[in-house]
């Protein structure tokens, strides 16, 4: 078999048949897709099973536990049967041409393949990104830059939908450091070069569900903890590079925590947990404490200028600040009802 699609799932029964229609109806006999659901309490089974009647290749795990997305990823993998794997998220949804396309990639023995995608709303109307990566042509990078590939990519590669990786390397890797980082494909990829080259397909083959993480509400501590402390663990990897991707104490950054202000993701909550005792003393502390405290409502309607007068091309940012708990349209809109 070629190519194994795997997914993690967790309750997702709403959006994983539109997922699954977008793959079924372009997957040919020798695509497989594995689903691990990490104990849904909805019908997700269902509409799976229904999918499955369609599509024999569908292979359908139910823990009774959830033992989170990393674990999820790593076990469909371990169950699938593909050269290739493809880790797909439950939510979003494959372009037309998309296997195809990936499966002629495949044939060059690349070691790692990755995808470029657009980014549409929460309900995938509206493309608010026609391109997360600004490539106009494909890229092929080779064992030796490892470093340049990571500097260029990773920062993208938060996206788990993006990778196509052999299913030898990744089984051949150690992944038990990466449980628990939400980032497990990333862990995987960098601990060391990926033997043979890399190819990253300009052309965006997935739609992207923007909005719709099952992590949003825990995006400070992600964003500002997870992610760097991920990238800033890699060994044989330039700091330079490094920095380019995330810095490595984001929250030392007054401007990102008004932002995170801003869309909601921080507050008093955040800084007693995460913040409170980093600081060395009470002059560097007080920023941090101060703008947790800051009205966020003010803070949102003067992002949502910045954005609506000087970057409106910057759909994403702007969609944040709209979605923000603090967005007076939003509060007025929900009094309406």
């Amino acid at each position: 078999m070629r190519l194994s699609i795997c997914m993690a799932t967790f309750n997702r029964a709403a959006f994983i048949g539109r997922t699954l229609d977008s793959i079924v109806h372009q997957a040919p006999d020798d695509v497989e897709i594995v689903i691990v659901d990490g104990g849904s309490s909805d019908n997700t089974k269902e509409v799976v099973s229904g999918y499955g009647k369609r599509f024999p290749g569908i292979r359908y795990l139910r823990q009774e536990k959830n033992m989170g997305v990393d674990r999820d990823f790593n076990t469909a993998v371990e169950m699938s049967r593909g050269d290739y794997c493809w880790l797909m998220s439950d939510d979003d949804v494959l372009k037309p041409g998309a296997i195809r396309r990936v499966l002629e990639a495949t044939e060059r023995g690349h070691g790692l393949i990755v995808v470029n995608a657009e980014v549409r709303d929460a309900a995938l109307g509206k493309v608010l990104d026609a391109k997360r990566l600004r490539i106009d042509a494909d890229r092929l990078y080779r064992a030796d830059e490892n470093a340049r590939f990571f500097e260029d990519v990773a920062g993208y590669l938060t996206f788990i939908g993006c990778v196509v990786i052999k299913s030898g390397i990744w089984k051949s890797r150690d992944r038990e450091p990466y449980f628990g980082s939400l980032f497990i494909h990333v862990g995987v990829i960098f601990q060391q070069p990926v033997p043979g080259d890399i190819l990253v397909i300009a052309a965006p083959l997935v739609s992207i569900r923007y909005g719709n993480a099952l992590w949003t509400a825990r995006g400070f501590e992600i964003w500002m903890f997870k992610w760097p402390d991920l990238v800033w663990s890699f060994p044989g990897l330039p700091e330079t590079a490094k920095r380019r991707v995330v810095p490595r104490e984001p929250w030392r950054d007054a401007s990102t925590l008004l932002t995170y202000r801003a869309i909601g993701a921080y507050s008093g909550a955040e800084y007693d947990k995460w913040l409170k005792t980093r600081f060395s003393s009470n002059g560097e502390r007080f920023p941090a404490w101060a703008i947790a405290r800051f009205p966020g409502t003010l803070l949102n309607l003067l992002g949502l200028l910045y954005f609506s007068l000087f970057h409106p091309e910057s759909r994403m940012p702007l969609t944040d600040m709209l979605n923000s708990r603090f967005c007076l349209l939003r509060i007025f809109r929900g009094r309406g009802r």
